[in-house]
């Protein structure tokens, strides 16, 4: 005879609570308690936010229904609630791919998670779309993982412990004397940072062996939910600052082939354009890869949802400060990713439906 989920949740709070004490870490027995308890009550829809200015519309939205429960542990504060009967959990990074990864990880550690959807704002590095556009890449990548080849070494040349498989030039490079400026017509010329190699992340999935590596560049998001956001794309979105200040033109949602995350904020119109003619990249955050490949690891279906609120190293005829247009692009990254979960809960009711119907017939 099985023994009842509660028994086992009871049980193993007891055993945890029981190592915690021992260890003295900062998991208590009453966040324990708190934690089994809202698991009871899941799965959810873990939605991972990177910084308060993205998240602060979503908790001001009447689209939102806050249950009042919070759980903080280790410097993140877990909020519960509901949108279009989808419970769901909010959970703030902070920036960059450190803490994107981090708090990712014990989100989907900790909690009952159904799938993660990330949202916030970026950059863009993609001519064709414009300031406040939301866009929604079907691959991640993190770009900053490099292995970055001595002076005098070039394309030809293997990479230090390329052969033992740890890198490899399969993903291609930059070129810094491609970027030399002030140079006369026909001079040659060299610069002694030469080149970066683009480098897969090594990944561990849960359900692989234990530090047996897998490598992965480009991440693809859940394919259910990118086929969902296909029904945002004739979502209205908004267009102005306020009653004076109005974008050129306004802005939309666009499913798009590639974004890419590092830690480093991009505000260089040369790299830009090498990494959207490279790689076609049209957003560039410092998180959403980060969440991409926790969610590869555990296993977990992801998209991510990202406002445009700058050009990369400028160039647009609109301004091109984030700062500018920070709330435009929040309020408008909110808007989409509500219509998303709404479009989640209808089409996971449809699925329960569906399936009642079919054990019926059975």
């Amino acid at each position: 005879m099985g023994v009842a989920w509660p028994c086992v949740v009871y049980a193993m709070s007891i055993m945890l609570n029981a190592v915690v004490q021992h260890t003295n870490a900062a998991l208590s027995a009453e966040t324990l308690k708190l934690i089994a308890e809202a698991n009871e009550s899941g799965p959810y829809l873990g939605l991972v936010i990177p910084n308060s200015f993205e998240m602060d519309p979503l908790l001001q939205s009447p689209d939102f229904t806050s249950t009042n429960l919070i759980i903080d542990f280790s410097g993140r504060r877990f909020r519960f609630g509901t949108i279009a009967e989808k419970k769901v959990i909010l959970v703030m990074t902070g920036l960059a791919m450190i803490n994107a990864g981090i708090t990712t990880q014990l989100l989907l550690s900790l909690f009952n998670i159904e799938g993660v959807v990330h949202y916030g704002i970026a950059g863009n590095a993609n001519p064709d779309l414009h300031l406040a556009d939301v866009v929604i890449p079907q691959y991640w990548a993190h770009t900053a993982l490099w292995n970055w080849q001595r002076y005098g070494n070039g394309p030809d040349d293997e990479l230090p412990l390329e052969s033992q498989g740890d890198y490899t030039r399969e993903i291609g490079y930059l070129k810094f004397a491609n970027y030399t400026v002030n140079v006369t017509d026909g001079s040659s010329y060299d610069n002694l940072l030469n080149n970066i190699w683009y480098q897969p992340e090594e990944v561990f999935p849960v359900d692989g062996t234990p530090e047996q590596r897998e490598h992965a560049f480009w991440v693809p998001v859940d394919p259910f939910y990118y086929e969902i956001s296909k029904k945002l794309e004739d979502l209205e979105l908004e267009g102005c600052l306020n009653s004076t200040t109005c974008l050129s033109q306004t802005p939309r949602v666009a499913r798009v082939q590639r974004g890419t995350s590092a830690s480093i904020y991009l505000d260089n119109a040369a790299y830009r354009d090498f990494i959207y003619d490279k790689f076609n990249i049209t957003p560039v955050d410092m998180e959403s890869a980060s969440v991409a490949l926790i969610c590869l690891q555990q296993n977990v279906p992801f998209i991510v949802i990202r406002a445009l609120s700058d050009l990369a190293g400028g160039g647009s005829a609109d301004s091109n400060e984030a700062d500018t247009f920070i709330t435009l692009a929040s309020n408008n990254s909110v808007t989409v990713l509500l219509e998303f979960v709404k479009q989640l809960s209808a089409a996971s009711a449809s699925t329960v439906s569906l399936s009642s119907i079919q054990l019926q017939v059975v």
